[in-house]
């Protein structure tokens, strides 16, 4: 699993900070709209279609159906990605603050 060079979403990477606590659908979508403060508000198309995907991607599982509901949690593949994603986000914060702090000529 080569990610070293695919961002994720702003979606993808809330829906699995979400998932480090198993989580249903909706779930998901309120804790998201939480950690983003409002930014990041996901329609069940859009989540459930992303769901979809990271379960194919091994990122994500589904835990044993409870006839209730689906809940779903990050996989260590998933864990690794979002590890991978805070590394390259730290390094575009800290470009960024380089470039901008730095004294003009």
């Amino acid at each position: 699993m080569n990610t070293a060079n695919n961002a994720l979403t702003e979606a993808v990477y809330y829906i699995l900070l979400a998932l480090v606590e198993p989580m249903h659908g909706y779930g998901i979508m309120q804790q998201t709209a939480a950690l983003s403060n409002g930014r990041v508000r996901l329609s069940a198309g859009t989540l459930y279609g992303a769901l979809a995907s990271l379960l194919d991607k091994g990122w994500i599982e589904q835990l044993p159906d409870d006839g209730r509901k689906k809940d779903y949690r990050i996989t260590a593949a998933g864990r690794k990605v979002l590890e991978q994603e805070l590394l390259r986000l730290a390094e575009l914060l800290e470009n960024g603050r380089n470039i901008l702090n730095s004294p003009s000529e």
